[in-house]
């Protein structure tokens, strides 16, 4: 069957890789319809994703279905269509035995330490499946990416009446703004990009959004505070990757503000101790993956229309035409929010 591999940094092809086995106990056998293409993907591309191997087939935000299930599978069954959680944890240490499945201290996560669903056909552990009786292959693959900022979200704990800051309108700062604005809490919006910060307050209905101009985050600063009455923001979610800004990131948090790190970067981030974090009473969390409760939620306010996937998906791309048009994706002018690749 079809498989596209990333065989090392800037080379896409299309190979050819065997059927898999049949399902065993707890296995379910799927057939991939949709991939979405995320940051990751991009990173693993360019070389720039820390946790990712070569050679490596990506894809892991997947909208597949059921062909066949192993001995002892009851939650799905053939022609179920579902949403993959592709975090797959070991279930034997620590962090799996208290709960924090996300990050497993074995965790392999399909398309980037182990082989991922662009192929035709693939096998997977049963208790990672998330059925849905009413969402799109298209719906079902964007639940990850969605899964990965309700998780960042909940590790900051807004409430109603607090101020949250998304910092970078990517595909994961969109998602973390989904549910910053579910939560109640003020949200605001803050990017280098106007086309992104006009795309949120079109299509995700953010009224505050703060374009940050290269050498005038003052003038940046100055705005936040003007949005929040000179409080700054409760809570802060980072999204951008990008160390220098996490760093400045401690700036803009409130007095017991929590700042929560959602994007990666492999770089060192360095910030004063003494006059923001230790005056302001910060707390810096990491946001990691996702749990599997993330998941039964989203698809849930998807199917219950509190969740528009509409706007997201701006570009596809047949199967056969990943090598060629996936670097079109990496240019700026491309505008893409959410590409999806049409495997079946």
């Amino acid at each position: 069957m079809k498989a596209i591999q990333l065989a090392q940094p800037g080379s896409l092809q299309v190979i050819q890789i065997a059927e898999p086995a049949a399902p065993g106990p707890g296995e379910a056998l799927v057939r991939v319809h949709r991939v979405g293409i995320c940051g990751t993907d991009y990173g693993g591309y360019l070389g720039k994703m820390p946790f990712f191997s070569y050679p490596r087939i990506p894809g892991h935000e997947l909208g597949v279905e059921v062909i066949a299930v192993g001995e002892g599978v009851t939650s799905v069954a053939p022609g179920d269509r579902c949403s993959v959680e592709p975090y797959l944890n070991c279930q034997k240490c620590y962090s799996c035995r208290c709960g924090h499945t996300n990050c497993c201290e074995h965790n392999q996560t399909l398309g980037v330490m182990c082989d991922g669903g662009l192929a035709e056909r693939y096998l997977l552990p049963a208790r990672k499946l998330h059925v849905s009786r009413k969402l799109s292959y298209d719906q079902l693959a964007l639940v990850e990416t969605l899964a990965i900022g309700c998780h960042a979200v909940n590790r900051g704990n807004p409430s109603a009446g607090e101020h949250i800051l998304v910092i970078g309108a990517g595909p994961i700062g969109l998602s973390a703004i989904e549910f910053a604005r579910i939560s109640g809490a003020r949200t605001i919006v803050m990017d280098v990009n106007a086309a992104r910060l006009a795309f949120v307050r079109q299509n995700l209905g953010v009224a505050d959004t703060i374009q940050l101009m290269p050498g005038e985050e003052a003038a940046a600063l100055v705005q936040l505070g003007t949005i929040t009455n000179g409080q700054m923001a409760d809570v802060v979610i980072d999204a951008t990757g990008s160390n220098k800004s996490m760093a400045a990131a401690l700036a803009y948090c409130a007095f017991g503000g929590r700042l929560v790190y959602v994007g990666i970067t492999q770089a060192e981030i360095t910030f004063p101790h003494a006059p923001l974090l230790h005056r302001r009473e910060l707390t810096i969390m990491a946001s990691r993956n996702a749990l599997a409760p993330d998941f039964t939620r989203i698809i849930g306010l998807i199917e219950a229309g509190q969740i528009n996937t509409v706007p997201w998906l701006t570009h596809r791309a047949a199967f056969d035409a990943v090598p060629e048009v996936f670097p079109t994706w990496l240019k700026p002018e491309s505008g893409v929010i959410k590409a999806v690749v049409e495997v079946a």
